[in-house]
């Protein structure tokens, strides 16, 4: 029988990529994190990571490990549900990110529901500034976003690059404003983007502003301009486009499930639910 807990720092350090950040998500020091995996190794007897000094990767083992490792820790939560006897009952106000209309996370939020029917779960979706902004007001109480600069609240889900994204084969003019498309204010990504173009002395033009995912993807598949973007959630229709001089790096980017703590148990199995399939919610569906 494994530990479920070693099972739980598998997955966060699987998920986030980072000894670092799965420490972090578990309230737990970085050392406990790196006996947890050396004891769950030495109990397979496999190398379930690989590891050097920038960065952290599951083996092939360690990926055949993910699906095992979730649906045990599933069963566990089933069954300590089954004999607590008690039914998560109440309203759950959930705020979530752009980034992830066109990600798996209907699946995971049906699933959370089929789990918790007498859950009343409000979803409310918009840019990661303004739901900050809804839940300081009270007016949600789970929120999924990009982390706002300075703000070290939450759970992190995983950290990635921020790229820029465009139709394939687009070539920007390096001599005319570089032509954007982008969320409005007080978009996370937007403020990221636009910084980094003036420290590159970059000159650029609003080509197009939308406040939907589905609005953005259109100007740049039509090739109006190139955005920046998740890497992992990049959309159908579009590409990552190589960094230069033109367009300089954007730096990394950490998405967090933020909620007002352990006492509020239906936000404790949302937000529960939301990093146990971390890896479900960065493939892109259709769009």
């Amino acid at each position: 029988m494994l530990n479920p807990e070693l099972l739980q720092s598998f997955l966060a350090v699987a998920e986030t990529k980072s000894f670092t950040l799965a420490a972090q998500r578990l309230g737990l020091r970085q050392s406990t994190v790196s006996q947890h995996i050396k004891r769950l190794e030495e109990a397979l007897r496999r190398h379930l990571f690989a590891r050097d000094t920038h960065s952290v990767a599951p083996t092939p083992d360690g990926d055949a490990l993910v699906d095992f490792a979730r649906r045990v820790l599933d069963a566990n939560e089933r069954i300590d549900r089954f004999f607590a006897g008690s039914e998560l009952r109440g309203r759950m106000r959930f705020g979530a990110s752009e980034d992830f209309v066109l990600s798996g996370l209907q699946d995971v939020l049906a699933d959370f529901a089929q789990r918790h029917p007498s859950v009343d779960l409000e979803l409310t979706v918009g840019l990661s500034g303004i739901l900050y902004e809804r839940f300081d007001s009270g007016e949600l109480d789970v929120i999924f976003v990009k982390r706002r600069a300075g703000d070290t609240r939450g759970e992190i889900a995983w950290r990635e690059q921020l790229v820029w994204v465009g139709r394939p084969g687009i070539r920007p003019d390096p001599q005319l404003p570089l032509s954007l498309v982008l969320y409005p204010p007080p978009s996370i990504s937007r403020a990221l983007a636009l910084e980094a173009l003036a420290q590159a002395g970059r000159t650029w033009r609003a080509a197009c502003t939308s406040g939907s995912l589905s609005g953005l993807c259109a100007a740049a598949r039509a090739g109006l301009g190139v955005a920046p973007h998740s890497a992992r959630l990049i959309p159908p229709g579009l590409v990552a486009l190589p960094s230069s001089r033109f367009l300089p790096e954007l730096g990394e980017i950490e998405f967090v499930v933020i909620g007002p703590g352990q006492h509020h148990r239906i936000a404790s199995a949302l937000t529960a639910m939301i990093l146990r399939n971390a890896d479900r919610l960065q493939k892109p569906q259709p769009g």
